[in-house]
């Protein structure tokens, strides 16, 4: 009996040693993997196309270059176009989409699952622009820039528009920032688009503060989007009268910005969208509508320099003015 029972229990602390280092040697082999394991992320793109500002399209990427179609005509306005869409996704859970609907209004969607959208309103845009340098159309009161009466309700071409009343709202991008929601868009009463900023008041995005102009950037430019990194505020915007894009820093969200340099993507660009990538390094999207192309370009040093312009695979010649956003897949 005693040489059987010191058999079992040799053999029940072999049996102990064996688990123990299979338990081991599956923690070296799991803890690498562990280690190593990095998130997923999918980038989310709105987009209206070269055949149609009438419905917009939703494309997923995992890299942020190879897009493909989640759905085409995702979202159709009730009325009028759907032009350079901006995404977010709230707190709330739902994706929210703002846009150009080629009047003086922005026009709201909003979606769970990015596949089905639902119209929420259009937004009237508060009067703007009035008595700023730059912003006239030169009409003046009989229809003339010339002569000592052209001062009229749009001033004349480089002087101030004298009228408050916003005729276009084009290219709004939403900007948000510690929980707050803020929509960055350019405005004008018939002359010089002037780059102003509102505040969503309530979570319903209905309600949203009066427009507050961005200081420094000036007239006649459009496109803006603004993206921060560290405490520096920048600016990226479309000059339109050089019809190229123009890079500026503040440390506040409404400015004063300053102009600094920027690398060239050629003239006729626009309708930029930026996302961060997961290396810490700035993905710009550019539109060259005169050419019908799309092109990205990446920047490792925090948006000052940037990489040569790359054609956006798949997609160039289709897609105009989008927005995009990054989140975990």
């Amino acid at each position: 009996m005693l040489l059987s029972q010191r058999i079992r229990a040799r053999s029940s602390r072999i049996g102990a040693v064996c688990v123990a280092m299979l338990v081991f040697t599956g923690l070296l082999v799991a803890t690498p993997g562990t280690a190593e394991a990095t998130p997923n992320w999918r980038y989310t793109m709105v987009a209206f196309s070269n055949t149609s500002a009438r419905h917009m399209d939703v494309y997923q990427s995992a890299d942020a270059s190879r897009f493909r179609p989640l759905r085409f005509g995702a979202y159709r306005p009730p009325s009028g176009v759907v032009r350079d869409p901006s995404i977010f996704h709230g707190a709330d859970g739902w994706y929210y989409v703002t846009y150009t609907t080629g009047q003086n209004t922005i026009g709201f969607a909003r979606s769970r699952d990015r596949v089905n959208w639902a119209f929420m309103h259009n937004y009237p845009v508060p009067l703007c622009c009035a008595f700023l340098p730059g912003t006239g159309d030169g009409k003046g009161v009989f229809g003339s820039s010339s002569g000592p009466l052209s001062f009229g309700s749009a001033g004349s071409s480089d002087g101030p528009s004298l009228s408050p009343f916003t005729t276009k709202a084009w290219a709004p991008e939403f900007f948000v920032e510690g929980g707050r929601v803020n929509i960055i868009l350019s405005m004008s009463t018939g002359g010089g688009f002037v780059p102003y900023v509102m505040t969503a008041l309530e979570p319903g995005l209905r309600l949203w503060s009066p427009p507050v102009p961005i200081l420094g950037l000036g007239a006649d430019h459009i496109d803006t989007t603004v993206v921060k990194a560290g405490s520096t505020y920048h600016a990226f915007t479309k000059n339109e009268r050089k019809k190229v894009i123009e890079h500026a820093v503040a440390t506040s969200l409404t400015g004063p910005y300053r102009f600094v340099p920027m690398r060239s993507f050629g003239r006729f660009v626009e309708g930029m969208a930026l996302v961060k990538l997961p290396n810490g390094n700035w993905r710009m999207y550019v539109d060259a509508y005169k050419q019908r192309r799309y092109f990205y370009s990446d920047s490792s040093d925090g948006l000052s320099s940037w990489s040569s312009a790359k054609e956006l695979p798949g997609l160039s010649g289709s897609v105009r003015h989008f927005g995009v956003i990054r989140e975990p897949a």
